[in-house]
């Protein structure tokens, strides 16, 4: 599909079944729903005396491509979490992420040591981690259970939303297992040595970014992770947090762009014909 289409991300589960790609973003909830169903997420209960639920609502994305075309029209069922009492639905709310400040450092330590730089992307991130509170949710819009309409949903795994750090420890605890060090400027940045060899993991909610020296660590890392979570294997990184990286190895150099963004951009404010302007720096001295 072409780079320049733009597609309405609809803001309700009601928009998106009367859209013009209704059929595609039915699709994308099932598969959704098929995902919460293989992971086990939640089973359907009597709500306790004293119990309140929190509701849920459908996050519907156009996810697209380095060059800016459609991927994939993506599903995600997002908890209100906002809605939990903290002593009584959870405990804690901090859930970290790399600083992209730490992104480009990587970056730029790849580019200065021609590193090798792949790129992983995990499914179902928040599914990962198992929960300890006893959280109660409203059923899905549009995917009641027949003549169980009453029930609801006793959550058994975290999902998007709840204002827990679940997968965070799960990750921390399986990376650290095998020989990884986090670095304690930040958190979701880890390293791993041996005598001539290095490899840096750092991770962004599902995004992972491998960057290092000798490719056989690379793949054993990749094989182990790929075993213990289910994870994408994108390959080459090539798109990390709305940015398009190029590497171009024989000069050492890396660029980052975000052409996609503001293309994107340009097609929600209608501004294709708009007349470039030059800004000119201001002038410090004479």
């Amino acid at each position: 599909m072409c780079a320049s289409v733009d597609i309405d991300e609809p803001a309700t589960y009601e928009e998106a079944v009367t859209s013009p790609n209704a059929n595609k973003w039915i699709t994308a909830m099932k598969e959704e729903m098929s995902s919460m169903a293989k992971n086990n997420v939640w089973e359907l209960v009597d709500l306790p005396t004293g119990r309140k639920t929190i509701g849920n609502k459908w996050v519907l994305k156009v996810k697209r491509k380095v060059n800016g075309s459609i991927d994939k029209f993506k599903a995600r069922l997002v908890a209100k979490g906002y809605i939990q009492k903290e002593g009584i639905d959870y405990e804690e709310t901090f859930s970290p992420v790399v600083r992209f400040a730490s992104v480009r450092l990587i970056l730029a330590i790849v580019a200065h040591l021609d590193l090798e730089l792949f790129q992983m992307d995990v499914k179902t991130t928040f599914l990962n981690g198992e929960l300890d509170e006893e959280i109660y949710m409203d059923q899905p819009e549009g995917f009641q259970e027949m003549g169980l309409k009453r029930k609801v949903c006793r959550l058994k795994r975290s999902i998007y939303g709840l204002k827990i750090k679940q997968w965070y420890y799960r990750f921390h605890r399986a990376i650290t297992s095998i020989g990884f060090t986090m670095i304690e400027e930040d958190h979701c940045v880890y390293v791993k040595r041996s005598v001539k060899n290095f490899l840096i993991l750092s991770l962004y909610v599902d995004d992972i970014l491998l960057a290092g020296n000798n490719m056989e660590m690379i793949v054993v890392t990749q094989k182990w992770l790929s075993s213990t979570f289910e994870i994408k294997d994108m390959g080459e990184a090539e798109y990390i947090l709305g940015v398009k990286i190029h590497q171009d190895r024989s000069k050492k150099l890396l660029s980052l762009s975000q052409e996609t963004y503001i293309k994107r951009i340009i097609e929600r404010f209608r501004m294709h014909n708009a007349n470039p302007v030059d800004t000119h720096g201001q002038k410090l001295c004479s």
